[in-house]
Order: structure tokens, then C-alpha cells, then sequence
């Protein structure tokens, strides 16, 4: 026999259950509990933050992608000589559908005219009632005015 086993004394662990009965045990409900009001808190802090941050991310991206359409319009205008009218419309940038002779398009990358972040069609007016064009989304809601998500992204502000 070993000579340290032998002078060492056997203690029992309090409460009379032994270490692994213990570890297996688990969670109680009342951790149980704790944990998913925690998470309960953080999500109900964090996730209106998050979703704000998310429609002005699309409210960002919308005015971007307005700015693109409008550099593309103005080199239409260069080569054509005039804006594409309202019934011509984003798409003359991509294809000749009017039978224009300076057209040297497409003016865009993709060769497609780009849906706003909601997945709408921009809103397009050449001669313009606030410049020589108007270049407009309309929002989440895809209707005129609104606030918030809803609200217009104009192209003239």
C-alpha cells in the first residue's frame, strides 16, 4: 500500500454527494430562468438599435445609388445632348429603345437599371420640376411622403 493513500484522510464533500453526482446535475430553473431574462434584456435593447441602423442603412444606400444614376444621366446628356425623357425613362441608360443616334450606351455597369433597396422602381421625371430631371425613391411603403423607413429619398436635396 501506498505510504501518502494511507496518511491522507477521506473527507466527504458537503452534503454527502460526491463530485460527480454533482456535475451531472445540470442547470436549475432558477439559472434556467435567469439566463433567458438576460437574454431577454439584450434583446429588447439591442433590436430596435439594429433595426434602425437597418432602414437607414437602405434610406444610405438609396441616396448612393441615386447619385450613380444621376452621374450616368448627365454622361447620357453629354453624349445625346438631352436627359431621356420621362417616357424613355432609367432605361434609355441601358438600352436604345428611343432610336437615338449619339447613344453609346449602356450606361450603366450591369446593364440593368437597379431597383432601390425596398425593390421598387426609382421614380424618374426629365424635364424635372426641381432641376433638369427628378431622380426619386419613394420609401419602404413605396407611396409619397411618409417618415421614418417611409420616407422619400429625393435626388435634388
Amino acid at each position: 500500500m501506498n505510504v501518502i493513500a494511507s496518511i491522507t484522510p477521506r473527507i466527504a464533500p458537503c452534503g454527502g454527494k460526491n463530485r460527480t453526482d454533482r456535475q451531472r446535475r445540470g442547470f436549475t430553473l432558477v439559472e434556467l430562468l435567469v439566463v433567458l431574462a438576460i437574454l431577454g434584456l439584450l434583446v429588447g435593447l439591442v433590436g430596435p438599435q439594429v433595426m434602425k441602423t437597418l432602414g437607414s442603412s437602405k434610406t444610405k444606400t438609396a441616396r448612393l445609388q441615386i447619385e450613380d444614376l444621376s452621374a450616368a444621366l448627365d454622361i447620357y446628356r453629354l453624349e445625346v445632348g438631352r436627359y431621356p425623357t420621362t417616357n424613355d425613362g432609367l432605361q434609355a441608360l441601358v438600352e436604345n429603345t428611343a432610336g437615338v443616334p449619339n447613344w453609346n450606351g449602356p450606361y450603366l455597369k450591369k446593364s440593368q437599371v437597379p431597383k432601390d433597396p425596398w425593390g421598387f422602381d426609382y421614380q424618374y421625371r426629365s424635364p424635372g420640376q426641381n432641376g433638369s430631371f427628378d431622380l426619386w425613391a419613394l420609401g419602404a411603403d413605396n407611396r409619397e411622403g411618409g417618415d421614418g423607413e417611409n420616407q422619400d429619398v429625393l435626388g435634388w436635396e
